[in-house]
């Protein structure tokens, strides 16, 4: 099982697990958000490796559809496991051929993040229960 907070809380560290091993680190990193957890945007600028990266949509021009165009097309999404709308992108990402999702992760026994399920998984009723 993946771990049940790491993607809710989107900690620092977490984030720069997975984009580092990617080369992604130095990239733009585009933030969407529905503005319910601010801590995590402001825990995530605060960073200094990630921080300088931010990208944020201007409240004016952010709208639902424009927003989940953005992240279905990214390099790489990193979203959370518990949300419809992290859900649905992954599902139109894995159906495009992007394999650059991550919702499912936990930390093996080295203390290292790793992936707990397929990509196809996204699909599967018994992990994503209604949102399958």
């Amino acid at each position: 099982d993946c771990d049940p907070v790491a993607a809710l809380d989107m900690e620092p560290e977490y984030v720069k697990a997975i984009l580092e091993p990617l080369g992604m680190l130095e990239h733009p990193i585009l933030f969407i958000t529905d503005n319910q957890r601010p801590e995590i945007l402001e825990k995530l600028l605060a960073d200094p490796d990630i921080g300088p990266n931010i990208r944020l949509i201007p409240e004016e021009a952010s709208w639902v559809g424009g927003d989940i165009t953005l992240a279905v097309m990214a390099d790489v999404f990193i979203g959370n496991p518990a949300s419809s709308f992290s859900g649905f992108i992954a599902k139109s990402r894995v159906s495009l051929g992007y394999d650059d999702n991550y919702l499912f992760r936990k930390k093996n026994d080295d203390g290292e993040w790793v992936e707990v399920c397929d990509k196809i998984r996204i699909f599967d009723h018994h992990v994503m229960d209604v949102m399958a």
